[in-house]
């Protein structure tokens, strides 16, 4: 988890989601959340309640396999703004009130299920309040610079190292991601195989392609929700276009 601990998780989840319902109640059920094409703020919100809810189902009741979710509400409204509220505080709670030894199943590598769910909780509210404020003028608000940092690392070196990943090359390459203002690099290996990420390793040789800005700017764009031309491009513009076109996270 390098720098970030389970309460700065914890923390980061509560604002995120006070975020995302302010954001939500701003722009109302009928906005379209432009970084997510099809959907209306009240998809949104059903998906981000059903999340919640399934995450906080693992660590108050313990599951030690997986445990399919609840399915969506049909709330909308001021009655759902209230639902997606009541289940993000019970997910705060829960994790703040569970002991250190949880166990539960999980499913990426980390210290602890603890540990997993208030990382993976983290990322999935903030990336999804930046959607919520899609739906404003303003757009996507900023991301602090250590949590997009996290994030990333989560995205490269987490979901993205299971064979179910579709970043994939018919021939070995080397995509770097590089935060210019945390100073965190990430060599991502592309191959026919699942992608190999390596953070700030020493004496890596030249990139295929390489993908530098502030650690937010990447987080947002390596989430598919800001467009490439967020970030700056060096090399092999196909490998940019490759992580565009397949590392879509969809909920399954």
């Amino acid at each position: 988890m390098d720098t970030f601990s389970i309460d700065r998780h914890i923390d980061a989840l509560d604002a995120a989601g006070k975020a995302l319902l302010t954001a939500a109640a701003a722009a109302g059920p009928d906005a379209e959340v432009t970084t997510c094409p099809g959907w209306r703020v009240r998809d949104l919100l059903r998906h981000t309640t059903t999340v919640h809810r399934w995450a906080t189902a693992f660590v108050v009741e313990g599951h030690t396999s997986y445990h399919p979710d609840g399915g969506e509400p049909e709330l909308d409204g001021d009655a759902l703004l209230a639902y997606v509220q009541e289940g993000h505080e019970r997910l705060v709670s829960a994790l703040r009130s569970a002991p250190a030894d949880l166990e539960c199943w999980t499913f990426l590598p980390a210290p602890s299920p603890l540990a997993f769910w208030a990382r993976r909780q983290a990322h999935e509210t903030t990336v999804h309040r930046a959607d919520a404020e899609s739906a404003l003028p303003g757009g996507p608000g900023p991301v602090d610079p250590g949590l997009a940092a996290d994030g990333v690392d989560e995205l490269l070196r987490g979901m993205h190292a299971r064979e179910k990943s579709r970043v994939r090359t018919e021939r070995p390459a080397l995509l770097r991601v590089r935060a210019t203002d945390t100073g965190d690099v990430w060599d991502v290996r592309l191959s026919p195989d699942a992608p190999r990420t390596e953070r700030n390793a020493p004496g890596a040789g030249p990139a295929d392609c390489e993908l530098s800005a502030p650690a937010d700017r990447l987080y947002l764009t390596l989430w598919n929700r800001l467009p490439l031309d967020a970030v700056e491009t060096a090399g092999d513009p196909a490998l940019a276009r490759l992580w565009r076109e397949t590392s879509a996270i969809t909920w399954s």
